[in-house]
């Protein structure tokens, strides 16, 4: 079964800045965007850390999601990402998909 998912970064240790992504694998995307890999936003802004995601079975459902959440303005983005980790660890550090 294929699995989809969305994800916000933010930088550290301030949190000035959040990205909104997708992708099919999270722990290579994150494992890229934590060693600069990609060489354009979030390695321009350091956004690293990952602080929200959701998963998806649909593909078209989780690119649905991801177009929602970048219209959103911060605040709902930051409500969003305080109901699922108020402290705004790194949840990479914490899971295994």
């Amino acid at each position: 079964m294929n699995k989809f998912y969305i994800y916000i970064l933010t930088n550290h240790p301030r949190h000035t800045v959040l990205y909104v992504g997708f992708t099919d694998n999270l722990e290579r995307r994150i494992y890229k965007h934590k060693n600069k890999i990609f060489k354009g936003f979030t390695a321009q802004y350091n956004c690293d850390k990952l602080v929200y995601f959701e998963e998806f079975s649909d593909k078209e459902e989780a690119l649905l999601r991801e177009k929602q959440l970048k219209k959103y303005k911060r605040q709902w983005k930051e409500d969003l990402i305080n109901e699922m980790n108020a402290e705004w660890k790194d949840l990479h550090d914490n899971f295994k998909i």
